[in-house]
């Protein structure tokens, strides 16, 4: 707590004394500071959980080089948070702090931490498998921390091949006990397990080719080595979580077709190393109406399923008991929703979603809103909402969880 503090400080007095445009020509110098409160309409669940209220603060400089010809590139971006109620989520982390080259030819060389997305779905990112997720930020498993790697991308006529080399592992980060949105008993992130004696040390590879064929935009990837997604192990004299990394191999697919209104996404995996062998896969569509309601709004409607095919009942093991593999609560499941773009000055949007598992009938919503204010403003509305919850559904520990978060943006 006291180091995260400490660092949380430095990142404050870094924004003051940071280059301008005015003072470098060089540099470029951005950012943005957030205030965020949440709120939890239920009592907490569990013992040592706040109750309602959950103030925030994030600052998230930006700072970036590029030589005359442009051929080197650095880019810095460190992300803090300041939490009133959970110490795990008070941390620090540099999102991206890497060097580039860029060729005159058709190769591009990346060294340091930085983040990659890979994927086309809305509901669930199967295979972007690259960061590390950033859990104590958000349960949409799209916040992400910066991952150290070289990266060396081609771009030929073929097609775009990106091969990574991933040092320095990331462990996941996990709710404190204090903290609302997690399990029964919480995690210890203090003592991870790992397949490997290197641990963190073990080096990681993977590789992606993508390209477009027509109106088809195609990803192919592969990864082998320390998976992101941790098993969890109650030890059996322990009142906590332990995560389990293992060592992995997954191959992916990410496809989307786009015709006229209609957008057709899907992903897929096929992974092994972490109990059976196990394939997964989301599919769906977007459709976009537009001009709807006799205004300038563009309404988008959304359709996915979500199957999972993965074994993650309990069995014992000599340090406790564990998984197969990761848990996960999107083993047969439906999402649909609605984007809405009021297409105005302020940049208005909205997006509703519900998701129903097949199985059980267990029911979870997510409502977000944004809109600028000004030049440099910009105000966040969300909430994630939890009914019929099954007591076997793995969404159960979340069941009293549901909340509102108000988020105001400055950026600078």
């Amino acid at each position: 707590m006291r180091r995260s503090l400490k660092a949380i400080a430095l990142l404050v007095g870094a924004i003051f004394v940071a280059p301008s445009e005015a003072a470098a020509d060089e540099w470029e110098f951005s950012g943005e500071i957030a205030g965020e409160f949440r709120y939890f309409p239920e009592p907490a669940q569990f013992p040592s959980q706040f109750d309602h209220w959950q103030p925030s603060l994030t600052i998230q400089p930006d700072f970036r080089w590029q030589s005359d010809n442009g051929k080197h590139q650095i880019v810095v971006i460190p992300f803090a948070r300041l939490d009133a109620q959970d110490d795990e989520r008070t941390h620090v982390d540099l999102r991206e702090g890497y060097y580039r080259y860029i060729s005159e030819s058709d190769w591009t060389l990346l060294i340091g931490a930085a983040k990659v997305f890979w994927g086309t779905v809305e509901s669930r990112h199967l295979v972007d498998i690259i960061n590390q997720t950033d859990s104590v930020e958000d349960i949409d498993e799209e916040d992400k921390l910066g991952q150290p790697m070289i990266k060396l991308s081609l771009l030929k006529e073929w097609g775009q091949l990106d091969l990574f080399v991933l040092s320095g592992f990331r462990t996941r980060t996990f709710p404190g006990i204090d903290g609302r949105l997690r399990f029964a008993l919480p995690a210890d992130i203090e003592n991870p397990i790992f397949e490997r004696d290197d641990r963190r040390g073990a080096v990681d590879y993977a590789a992606r080719y993508s390209n477009f064929f027509g109106n088809w935009d195609v990803g192919l990837s592969v990864f082998h080595g320390t998976s992101r997604e941790p098993r969890l192990t109650i030890a059996l004299a322990a009142d906590r979580l332990f995560p389990v990394y293992d060592r992995i191999t997954q191959g992916s697919i990410d496809v989307q077709y786009t015709t006229g209104a209609w957008l057709w996404k899907g992903e897929a995996i096929v992974r092994g190393g972490q109990g059976e062998t196990f394939f997964a896969s989301v599919a769906g569509f977007e459709y976009t109406l537009y001009q709807v309601f006799g205004k300038p709004w563009d309404l988008g409607l959304l359709a996915e399923y979500l199957y999972d095919g993965r074994d993650d009942g309990f069995i014992t093991e000599s340090f406790g008991l564990t998984t197969d593999a990761p848990f996960t609560a999107f083993q047969n499941d439906v999402f649909t929703g609605a984007r809405l773009a009021f297409n105005d000055t302020q940049d208005t949007s909205m997006l509703a979603g519900i998701s129903v598992d097949a199985e059980d009938q267990s029911l979870s919503m997510l409502i977000e809103a944004e809109r600028r204010l000004g030049q440099n403003w910009t105000a966040e509305l969300e909430s994630r909402l939890f009914f019929n919850v099954d007591p076997g559904n793995l969404a159960d520990a979340l069941r009293d969880d549901d909340f509102l978060t108000f988020r105001l943006t400055r950026y600078f």
